[in-house]
């Protein structure tokens, strides 16, 4: 088994052998036209001696020929490379040896050339088939001085000669195959490489243009070279052919003077544009000593702000966790004392009233403590595929049975006859809905008047399934609506401001989306767009019938 490598035992590249075939054939072109010279060459020189000077001609002729042939179909004979150079070494061989019989003269000459013929053929072709026209050639010289008629042609020294050309065709035939096996290595991997490093610097490129960071490099005469998205947009997406930083952002320039004139840098956020975010500038210089060139990094300061808040609300979700865990205790304790003393026959109306109290607000400090609970644990969702208008049905007969209405509504709406399919994690779509259906029995009525809720499913545009949560009260205002799914954020004083947030978070975990919408003529709607599944159940008993295992 051969060792060469992969890379290299199949073939070589088409423009190395595209070079070495067309150098072979110029050099094939010139050798003929020496072996011309030579042949046609005025008597009165008296060399070369020619024994035969018709057939010197008449070979050299020939072969002038067909050098020229061979150098004008160099480009078609690119895809039967080594086929043509096999042929051709045979040709050259042939050639030689029958130049040196009409002019035994230049035999060293003629010798010495047909070595570079071997060695150019030697790059091309495997090493055996290279070592066959070696030894050709060699034959041909060791027959030639054998056979030759002439006088002295037979001496030990011609032999001798002749040997020595054979190994000299043998010696540089190996070294230039080796040469050019590890020629082609290099190139090979050298092209490997540039690949590499080109691939690289596309991944480097799509990095720095998708970084939420913004990444500009500036030049020393204050012009941009390159510029990532996020900074562009930062900008105010200023046109393609505006590369002047003084006049896009102002505020920007001067502090990168002012940077590299004092060493200082402001951190004060800026906005460089109208409508678009704060950004916090930075600069560093391309290289240590290179003042020419200075990479500008614009951190977006809504980014950092949400960093910070998702930081502070898990270690908020943490610390009110264990503290929740603490009050849930001896909450249970005054619960259970209260409801012992509203079982005592002793007291009078006033004392009743005050354990009314108690275990209303028992009630409402375990409903805080639940959702904070639920802030710290962030389950991950175990999404099914759901018939929407059959669980909503069933979600309202629950909530009924489980919860006093009183004068109150709850009904369950299918837009549709056809069943409406989602992928949604039940069990936290159940949360979602019951905190929706809560706040709109509580909130959602006219003054003097009970709540009308309703669960409504249809299917929405390109085929999204839709639920929704839609009350008859007085509405949301506007400027309330923007801040309700924020945390903390309640405008009842007995709400805690995470109901709502909770919701989202769990909206998000399943893949839907959860907004409010204002309803015309009074009342909300709270829209939750879910995930369809990957294709429509073909039996909607077989999806009724895996929502009723839940």
């Amino acid at each position: 088994m051969s060792s060469t490598p992969p890379f290299i035992a199949s073939s070589a590249n088409p423009a190395t052998i595209r070079h070495e075939l067309s150098f072979l054939n110029v050099f094939r072109l010139v050798q003929a036209l020496v072996y011309c010279g030579l042949a046609f060459g005025p008597s009165g020189l008296g060399w070369p001696q020619l024994a035969e000077p018709g057939f010197a001609r008449t070979v050299t002729t020939l072969y002038l020929i067909f050098a020229l042939l061979a150098l004008l179909l160099n480009r078609r004979s690119m895809p039967y490379a080594r086929t043509a150079v096999a042929t051709a070494l045979v040709v050259d061989i042939a050639a030689a040896v029958l130049t040196i019989t009409a002019m035994n003269d230049a035999r060293i000459g003629i010798a010495m050339m047909l070595a570079v013929n071997l060695s150019a053929g030697a790059l091309i072709l495997p090493l055996r088939l290279s070592s066959f026209f070696a030894a050709l050639a060699t034959l041909g010289m060791l027959g030639h001085t054998f056979f030759d008629t002439s006088a002295n042609s037979r001496g030990d020294r011609d032999l001798l000669e002749a040997a020595l050309f054979g190994l000299a065709y043998f010696a540089t035939t190996t070294l230039c195959h080796v040469l050019g096996r590890q020629l082609r290595a290099t190139e090979a991997l050298a092209e490997q490489r540039s690949t590499d490093l080109a691939n690289l610097a596309q991944v480097n490129e799509l990095i720095i243009r998708r970084m939420k960071t913004g990444v500009l490099l500036v030049d020393d005469a204050n012009r941009i070279h390159q510029i990532n998205e996020s900074a562009w947009m930062l900008m105010g997406n200023p046109g393609a052919d505006q590369r002047d930083l003084g006049q896009l952002a102002p505020e920007l320039s001067r502090r990168l003077y002012h940077w590299m004139t004092s060493g200082k840098l402001d951190e004060t956020a800026t906005q460089l544009a109208d409508g678009v975010p704060e950004v916090v500038p930075r600069f560093t210089r391309l290289a240590p000593n290179d003042d020419s060139h200075v990479l500008i990094f614009l951190d977006d300061t809504s980014l950092l702000s949400r960093r910070a808040e998702e930081l502070t609300l898990t270690s908020l979700g943490r610390l009110s966790a264990s503290i929740a865990h603490e009050i849930r205790n001896p909450l249970a304790a005054i619960r259970y004392s209260a409801q012992l003393l509203a079982e005592s026959k002793s007291m009078d109306s006033t004392d009743q009233r005050m354990v009314e109290i108690i275990n209303n607000h028992c009630i409402r400090l375990n409903e805080i403590i639940e959702n904070i609970l639920q802030l710290s644990r962030r389950e991950r969702s175990r999404p099914e595929t759901l018939d929407l208008g059959h669980w909503a049905q069933v979600f309202v007969e629950e909530y009924s049975q489980g919860n006093d209405l009183g004068a109150d509504s709850l009904r369950a709406i299918a837009g549709s006859g056809a069943p409406v399919a989602a992928v949604a994690d039940p069990q936290q779509l159940q949360q979602v809905v019951w905190n929706l259906v809560q706040n709109a029995l509580r909130y959602g009525r006219l003054p003097g008047e009970p709540a009308r809720v309703m669960v409504v499913t249809r299917q929405g545009e390109h085929g999204l399934p839709i639920l929704e949560v839609i009350d008859r009260g007085p509405g949301i205002a506007p400027k309330v609506a923007a801040q309700i799914f924020e945390p903390f954020y309640t405008t009842h004083e007995y709400g805690t401001g995470l109901g709502l947030y909770l919701a989202r978070q769990m909206s998000d975990a399943n893949q839907a989306a959860l907004e409010y919408v204002r309803v015309a003529g009074g009342g909300s709607c709270f829209r939750l767009v879910l995930t369809p599944p990957a294709r429509s159940p073909s039996d909607p008993a077989e999806t009724t019938q895996t929502t009723a295992a839940r």
